[in-house]
């Protein structure tokens, strides 16, 4: 077990009254890779505090300390979120004005802790169904059945670790809804010859849906 919550790293001030965002890496690029600085900057210029922190592994890569290969253990991972979320309370921002989010892995681990955490929603960017050329398996499919924490997942259509075509076919609770972004793939990049589409353009697509998926769970009050 981990003595002390993850550093964090704030794009905006919590605790002001506004939606807070805790943003989750995802298993092969640190917090403040291009993707995930992208990311946090466009919520931000949204209106909203987000929060950013590393798995332990991945902040011992940043060290040059340990093994810096695969990610942590599940329950590693879970409970570094769940200190996570407690640091994000000790800033003052309470869980009714807390959306946790992550990219790939941090979305899956985040979504693994939502409802009992009680925070006001989940939103996954390139939720990873199943390994790439794989099947999903119940493992990571079984809790999304009965989910009951508001959650947006944002999908590229041809994300290969869950597609359009397969994601239409899975048992996913009616809290889920999904944002499909064209032809894009796990880190929601289009072909631009095929599709017309440029990344940034996926990207800033992404990052508008979550923010209105955030805005709109703030003016809808939920039951205590």
């Amino acid at each position: 077990m981990m003595d002390a919550p993850p550093p964090l790293l704030w794009n905006g001030a919590p605790g002001r009254g506004h939606t807070t965002i805790i943003l989750a890496h995802g298993a092969g690029a640190a917090m403040d890779c291009k993707f995930m600085n992208d990311f946090a900057a466009g919520l931000a210029e949204a209106g909203f505090a987000v929060a950013r922190f590393e798995f332990p592994y991945m902040h011992k890569r940043r060290l040059g300390v340990g093994r810096s290969g695969a990610p942590d253990p599940t329950p590693v991972l879970l409970e570094t979120w769940r200190r996570a979320i407690a640091a994000v309370d000790a800033a003052g921002v309470s869980r009714r004005a807390l959306v946790i989010s992550g990219k790939s892995l941090g979305g899956r681990m985040a979504s693994m802790v939502a409802d009992d955490e009680g925070t006001l929603g989940l939103a996954c960017l390139g939720y990873p169904f199943h390994p790439p050329g794989k099947p999903a398996t119940a493992a990571r499919l079984e809790h999304l059945a009965t989910l009951s924490t508001p959650t947006l997942i944002v999908q590229g259509t041809r994300d290969q670790f869950g597609n359009q075509d397969e994601v239409a076919g899975y048992p996913l609770s009616r809290a889920i809804r999904l944002h499909w972004l064209p032809d894009g793939d796990h880190s929601l990049k289009p072909r631009q010859r095929r599709s017309g589409r440029t990344e940034k353009q996926n990207v800033a697509e992404a990052i508008a849906a979550v923010a209105t998926f955030a805005n709109d769970l703030a003016e809808t009050p939920r039951p205590l």
